[in-house]
């Protein structure tokens, strides 16, 4: 059945500090900065929001990683309290980027994930952090990689740099997500569509403003980008959708446009050789449609493939 999710990527450069600002005045500040941002998209009515990279930092670059950490202890829960209470007010989910200290007076660069009655439902920790946040800024690494559950899928998390390393994209592969949100300071270029397409998951990045925020399918297609006049971007994905190669299942698409006309939304990049089946009704799901026509997923006949060649491989010479 059709799982429409509305996501909602809202960035902003740093809120504008004074060398002299106390930590309460740079938190009042920084709510305030947020509370007008926010008011970009709310109107929209998001099932999600996805800030940017520490978003709640103060945004003066004479600050040492000594006065930061200053500010954090004094922040606490402050801030992430005032977005529970948007989440809860707007009945949407917030996922919100910030440098937290934990009870052993140790920081980590986190997503935690707000859900619609302002519960933090899980916590993410950035796996890898610059060498220089760590030595500098003592941020130290995470080493888990959680898939958050909310009430329209499966939601994993990657913060910046660790867009660059394999490991964490791996783990995501095997978890299956329904949606990854990128929060981050660089953008990351084609690496975005390159982990939607491999993770067979929706990415939704909000990224520093220089350059776009995104919302990407699972066949990589940009569906959503901020602009250089609008620092936000909202679509609507449909998360009952799933990969598929044309080989051998292309000669069935006519067919089953035939029968279920626009139930059914068979979108193809170019290019890649597969497409996103999805079920655009509430009568039935991709995966019925799957078995109705014998259809293949796309990882379903890369494995068939693999199997095939490590059996036949064993009777030719190398």
């Amino acid at each position: 059945m059709a799982n429409y999710v509305k996501i909602s990527c809202l960035t902003a450069p740093p809120c504008p500090v004074e060398a002299n600002d106390g930590d309460a005045t740079i938190v009042a500040k920084v709510i305030d900065y947020w509370r007008v941002q926010l008011e970009q998209v709310l109107p929209d009515r998001p099932d999600m929001i996805v800030l940017p990279e520490m978003c709640d930092a103060p945004g003066n670059t004479a600050f040492t990683a000594s006065r930061n950490q200053s500010y954090y202890r004094h922040r606490k829960e402050q801030i992430r309290d005032f977005f529970a209470e948007v989440a809860s007010n707007h009945h949407c989910y917030i996922a919100y980027s910030a440098v937290r200290e934990i009870p052993d007076g140790s920081f980590r660069n986190s997503i935690q994930m707000i859900d619609r009655g302002g519960n933090v439902i899980g916590v993410y920790d950035k796996n890898h952090v610059l060498i220089e946040e760590n030595t500098e800024h003592g941020t130290l690494y995470g080493n888990e990689a959680p898939i958050i559950q909310t009430d329209f899928g499966r939601v994993a998390c990657v913060i910046c740099f660790d867009l660059n390393f394999d490991e964490l994209r791996l783990k995501y592969v095997n978890a299956k997500p329904d949606l990854l949100l990128f929060s981050s300071l660089f953008h990351g270029g084609f690496m975005q569509q390159y982990w939607a397409y491999s993770c067979r998951a929706f990415l939704a990045s909000s990224v520093f403003p220089t350059t776009p925020s995104q919302i990407i399918s699972p066949v990589g297609e940009i569906i959503g980008s901020s602009t250089n006049y609008y620092s936000f971007v909202t679509r609507t994905v449909n998360l009952d959708c799933a990969v598929i190669h044309i080989d051998h299942n292309g000669k069935h698409f006519n067919d089953i446009k035939k029968k279920y006309g626009s139930k059914v939304k068979i979108d193809d990049p170019g290019k890649l050789g597969s497409v996103l089946l999805s079920s655009e009704t509430d009568e039935f799901t991709a995966q019925d449609i799957i078995a109705e026509f014998g259809l293949e997923l796309l990882d379903e006949y890369l494995d068939r493939s693999r199997s095939h060649k490590k059996f036949h491989n064993k009777a030719q010479p190398s």
